[in-house]
């Protein structure tokens, strides 16, 4: 494949496989079975358009480079249930926290520390809870933990967990900074060595200084609804997220509100955009777009939204098993994935169920082919979508 090659990375987390497709032509470049991917963790970009990822099923790290003959570069055993995965801006030391899984509630406190370089892994014991991470770079990086109930920014020295002794020890942070306890989304901005954590009051910053963590002014959501997803928009320093509004009873899922929410970091401007009600999930960053789906009984939508802040509306057919009114959002329906990269302006969506991906040019808006893997791609799945030189490593943290 040519440095200009583009291809999506299908994960059908229920069946077990992951496909790996050319974009746009859909051509099977490699495929994986009894692999049964953390759709929560997620896809990691990793430099040269690698991807690292968690099989939950294998308790198994994968580094994968889908532009290379052997698409599996790197296994390394990790604690499972993956919860969140990240590594620092280098992409050499991954962290991988475990949480809730299957089950009604946490109860695994394991985190995972890798150093790809040197092969070395530890486990190491924290505190029970669903954890973020971020692992902050330098010649002494730093792991950060977001906790909840009660919440924290947790501190510890990278070093200090690669050389942990053996049998999950605990670990005990060597700074915290408080935080509400309803975290839930991560973020990190690399050049200025901050991290980001939403919560029910806006997105809590705090700084590196030395081998801890300054806290910094909240930014406000601006809006009674709030951001659970947070990611750095690695084609300029943003922020984004989608608020969800309205009761938060999942069985009044059609009636929540979602905006398209975007802080400029240099800035510091807040752009907020009207997505329609329903269930809004992740979203993502195409070359000169910002691409949203939209679950509703009454039409899905596909949702564009242009740096020059235009919106687009593109619908979606229907899915077998979508969520309906009476039902919850979450529990044995069928969902959408979607997938970007900031070097292509292709859009793919899954639609669930069915085994089928749409590829849609964000330039016009139109489908441009129909991609089938070979497996039904239960909830959705999940993608990542990746051209070689993208800069997408530039967010560490998995999608």
């Amino acid at each position: 494949m040519s440095e200009a090659a583009c291809v999506l990375l299908i994960s059908d987390h229920v069946d077990g496989a992951v496909h790996v497709l050319t974009v746009p032509d859909g051509t099977v470049a490699a495929r994986l079975t009894g692999r049964h991917l953390s759709e929560h963790a997620g896809f990691l970009a990793l430099p040269g358009g690698r991807v690292a990822c968690v099989d939950d099923r294998r308790g198994e790290l994968l580094v994968l480079d889908p532009f290379a003959g052997k698409l599996i570069e790197r296994t390394v055993p990790v604690a499972v249930p993956a919860e969140h995965l990240a590594c620092d801006p280098t992409g050499r030391r991954l962290a991988v926290t475990t949480g809730l899984g299957k089950n009604t509630e946490p109860w695994s406190d394991v985190l995972t520390v890798i150093d790809l370089v040197t092969g070395e892994a530890a486990r190491v014991r924290t505190r029970v809870g669903e954890p973020g991470v971020t692992v902050l770079g330098g010649d002494d990086p730093l792991v950060v933990l977001r906790h909840r109930e009660p919440g924290a920014l947790a501190v510890h020295r990278f070093a200090d967990l690669l050389s942990a002794s053996p049998g999950c020890p605990p670990v005990t942070p060597h700074a915290l900074l408080p935080l509400p306890d309803d975290g839930h989304g991560d973020a990190q901005a690399p050049d200025s060595e901050r991290v980001f954590a939403a919560t029910g009051e806006g997105v809590h910053r705090a700084r590196r200084t030395g081998d801890t963590l300054a806290g910094e002014a909240v930014i406000a959501w601006g809006s009674p609804a709030r951001g659970w997803y947070l990611r750095l928009d690695t084609r300029r320093q943003a922020l984004w997220t989608t608020l969800r509004g309205g009761d938060p009873d999942p069985l009044r899922w059609p009636e929540w509100t979602n905006q398209a929410w975007t802080h400029d970091l240099a800035e510091g401007r807040t752009r907020r955009t009207d997505l329609g009600p329903g269930l809004v999930f992740r979203l993502a960053l195409a070359r000169r777009h910002t691409a949203f789906t939209r679950v509703h009984p009454d039409g899905d939508e596909l949702v564009l939204l242009g740096t020059d802040d235009a919106v687009r509306r593109f619908p979606l057919p229907g899915m077998d098993g979508a969520p309906r009114r009476g039902g919850t959002p979450w529990e044995g329906v069928q969902r959408r994935a979607v997938a970007a990269s900031p070097g292509s302006d292709w859009i793919a969506v899954t639609r669930g169920g069915h085994g089928e991906v749409h590829l849609v040019d964000a330039q016009t808006g139109h489908e441009a082919t129909r991609l089938r893997p070979g497996t039904p791609l239960h909830h959705g799945g999940h993608m990542t979508l990746r051209v070689q030189n993208d800069g997408a490593e530039g967010d560490p943290v998995g999608r």
